[in-house]
């Protein structure tokens, strides 16, 4: 690469961060502490922390926050284990289903919980049946909370089991070969070594669990939680152009989010162990006896069947045509698919879903392949600083970008042509872009790295020139970590919720999920086929996490570094 081309990229790269990124949170942030009458101000933060509605607010999320984050970890630990040192029945398949939850839609697994634990759930109906209870009870509404900690738990416990299992395979087994001989109690083996060996990948998965599960909006407004600071922010949106309030909600959870993440740089990442433990011969799994087999599936199995129950109750939904205060449903039928996809809702949503994540996809595969080879393949002064830069949007909620690209449209500000009250196309698609931009960038970097320098230069020496180079050599050899990264890109982005739910406000513009959320709360018949439109979406983003999964296997962990 000419170090002009290099240079051009690293301009382009820090220009579109800048102004999509940067400068949307350099808004919000202004934006709560000044307002057109008062000018710097702090009014609004005393009326939130003198409001014990907004206060109330903010501890609930955090509590989901940390909630979520220990059960997910609990979760990851015990599956990832398992995972490295077991080769059991059907593993190579469970690894890859296993990976499901993180792509299905929060507001499809919120629909299926409802079904399952609400009034006339499946649940209510089992303990009728059996005489448990006489009245039905409404499950999630006596335990909001919980309920949204479980569900963001089980929707999001595959990033900490990617990063876990990618740990695991970089340390020299070795030293855990040394450990046996040293040390004949599991536990404390695994506190004195194989925990500081793994922390890094602990702290990349809980920290992005954490910030997920604190930012999260599909769920709570599907179970009608209002008592918690992303719903507030949402409900505030009519008042971005009057009022400093919705702006000072966005600071404080940023605010939270940066301090959980220092804390857990604290304590997660301190005497980083694993940098200089890189296996230098393979780990071989152990071959379990028959039962061991059976304890090793059954884990896994029972833990997919929980996580993955809500989406089984939605599938089940797309089929009927009646389903109250029964254990199954009254009918089954084809019909509702192809009512969902002739739905005037549902047909411009698909359209608008895959022009948008398309479209954010090609914008991330261009812009992250150009920061890899800044950074792997020139010695440009800065290259390591871009990369940095490139994965901070991880570290930024996606409601926080969402806002604060909704700030920047505004009547007066720099971006106003692109306002979603006109037409959402070309911001939701850079909102995609920018919160998908560092899976893109690791994918990518992984995939250079593994590629010797030598290859390129014996090209050039030949005088091929850089595209040539790059078409004959580059990405052939690259090719699985691109179409990786693609898949994780295109696929986070078909169904994304909080961007979607902010900035797409016209129907005509529409994707997927704001369609399933507007359907849900249709008569008669919108429960039906927003559970069909959801099993379509399900179906075509599993095949496609299967997909991503065999090509990258344990490297797909690499994508979720924060």
């Amino acid at each position: 690469m000419s170090k002009r081309l290099a240079t051009l990229i690293y301009i382009s790269a820090f220009a579109f961060l800048g102004f999509f990124f940067v400068l949307p949170l350099s808004v919000v942030i202004k934006g709560g502490f000044s307002d057109s009458i008062h000018g710097f101000t702090l009014e609004f933060f005393q009326i939130i922390f003198r409001n014990p509605v907004y206060m109330r607010g903010v501890l609930n999320a955090f509590f989901i926050g940390v909630g979520a984050t220990f059960l997910s970890l609990v979760i990851s630990l015990v599956l990832a284990f398992v995972a490295y040192k077991y080769d059991f029945w059907g593993k190579s398949i469970l690894t890859k289903v296993i990976l499901f939850p993180i792509i299905l839609p929060s507001l499809i697994a919120a629909n299926g919980y409802l079904h399952l634990f609400g009034t006339y759930g499946i649940l209510n109906m089992v303990l009728l049946r059996l005489g448990w209870i006489t009245n039905p009870i409404d499950w999630v509404g006596v335990a909001p909370m919980t309920s949204i900690i479980i569900l963001n738990a089980l929707t999001s416990f595959p990033i900490i089991y990617l990063n876990i299992i990618t740990a695991l395979a970089n340390i020299d087994p070795t030293l855990i070969e040394a450990a046996n001989n040293f040390c004949n109690k599991p536990w404390r083996k695994f506190w004195s070594i194989i925990l500081p060996l793994i922390r890094p990948g602990i702290f990349s998965g809980c920290t992005l669990v954490f910030i997920w599960s604190f930012t999260e909006l599909g769920i709570p407004l599907m179970f009608n939680f209002n008592r918690i600071t992303s719903v507030h922010i949402y409900r505030a949106l009519n008042e971005i152009s009057s009022s400093t309030l919705p702006y000072d909600l966005v600071i404080i959870m940023l605010t939270v989010v940066l301090i959980f993440y220092f804390l857990m740089q604290v304590f997660f990442r301190k005497n980083d162990y694993q940098a200089n433990s890189k296996a230098s011969h393979v780990h071989v799994c152990k071959k379990p006896s028959f039962l061991g087999n059976i304890a090793c599936f059954s884990v896994f199995v029972g833990i997919l069947l929980v996580a993955l129950s809500p989406h089984f109750v939605v599938i089940l939904f797309s089929f009927a045509t009646d389903w109250y205060q029964s254990l199954l449903p009254n009918a089954f039928t084809l019909q509702n698919y192809w009512a969902a996809l002739g739905d005037s809702v549902a047909i411009p949503a698909i359209k608008n879903s895959i022009i948008y994540a398309s479209s954010a996809t090609l914008i991330a595969m261009i812009l992250g392949l150009g920061i890899a080879f800044v950074v792997v393949r020139t010695k440009l002064p800065g290259r390591n600083f871009l990369d940095l830069c490139s994965m901070l949007p991880l570290a930024v909620p996606s409601l926080v970008i969402a806002f604060g690209l909704l700030a920047i449209s505004q009547e007066g500000q720099l971006f106003s042509a692109l306002n979603p009250t006109k037409n959402p196309t070309w911001l939701l698609i850079i909102a995609y872009a920018v919160r998908k931009l560092p899976f893109m960038v690791r994918t990518s970097v992984n995939g250079l790295q593994q590629i010797p320098v030598a290859y390129e230069e014996v090209a050039k020496t030949f005088g091929c020139s850089f595209i040539k180079i790059l078409h004959k050599i580059t990405l052939p050899l690259i090719a699985a970590h691109l179409t990786a990264g693609v898949i994780l890109v295109f696929s986070q982005t078909l169904l994304a919720v909080s961007d979607s739910l902010v900035l797409a406000q016209r129907k005509v513009f529409y994707p997927i999920s704001k369609a399933i959320y507007e359907m849900l709360n249709f008569l008669g018949i919108g429960t039906f086929l927003s559970c069909a439109l959801g099993v379509w979406a399900m179906t075509f983003l599993a095949i496609l996490i299967v997909g991503s999964s065999y090509m990258l296997g344990k490297r797909l962990g690499a994508a979720f570094k924060a």
